[in-house]
């Protein structure tokens, strides 16, 4: 089925459309100059992502916000920075000032020319309305963990989402997921029958970063490095 043939497009927020690795090194480098720390981003990230896998297999209900607190203890403790309640409350609080990719804004402009835009993320509802800000409010719907209970990659999340357009005259073939995680999107939504695009944010740059690893890469219907080379794929008719 041709991109063009779709009606609505589905989005991974945080990966996908804002930088959030960005954001959580400015974050830990700020915190690890205070102690006379240098870290590589490499060791930044990757202890991220072990934080997470833990703490989405401890709380999986829980909205990523709201897991911050606990991955921060984990990385500081892992890497030696200060941990403080501000220091801890300030990682979830960075949240405001994470950028969006430099392409989100512009290709999501040009997707919402012919497409129903919908965020379907792991955020809460105030990260997500602090993310759509960022990128000039783009989304005709929006769905968080904190609306469904539980996080992606729990089917749930996709079939509260699902249920949600199909009031408005969506059907399942209409949908298109587009999403950075293996992890968190591509592999369960690929399972489920959902047509993907997988934006590969971190092409040619080694390891996962930021987002636990999985066993194996899922193959999406459709594959890109960035927002815009899907934007493109779209108005030249694919």
């Amino acid at each position: 089925m041709p991109l063009t043939d779709r009606k609505l497009m589905t989005f991974d927020v945080v990966g996908t459309l804002i930088d959030f690795e960005t954001g959580i090194l400015d974050y830990i480098h700020a915190k690890a100059k205070q102690k006379g720390l240098q870290l590589t981003d490499q060791a930044i990230l990757e202890a991220y992502a072990v934080a997470e896998d833990r703490q989405h297999h401890e709380t999986p209900r829980l909205p990523f916000p709201s897991m911050m607190a606990p991955m921060y203890r984990e990385m500081a403790a892992k890497l030696g920075l200060p941990d403080a309640p501000d220091d801890i409350e300030g990682f979830r609080l960075s949240i405001p000032r994470w950028p969006a990719f430099p392409d989100s804004v512009a290709a999501l402009k040009r997707l919402r020319r012919r497409f129903r835009l919908v965020a379907m993320t792991n955020s809460d509802n105030w990260a997500l309305s602090n993310f759509a800000r960022t990128l000039e409010l783009p989304f005709d719907d929006m769905v968080t963990a904190e609306m469904v209970g539980w996080n992606k990659p729990d089917p749930q999340v996709f079939a509260f989402t699902r249920g949600r357009q199909s009031m408005e005259g969506y059907g399942f073939d209409d949908i298109l997921h587009v999403a950075q995680s293996q992890y968190h999107d591509i592999a369960v939504a690929k399972r489920l029958g959902y047509h993907t695009c997988w934006i590969e944010r971190r092409k040619g740059k080694a390891g996962a970063g930021a987002t636990p690893k999985t066993a194996e890469v899922v193959i999406p219907d459709y594959h890109f490095a960035s927002l815009a080379e899907l934007a493109d794929a779209v108005d030249a008719g694919a």
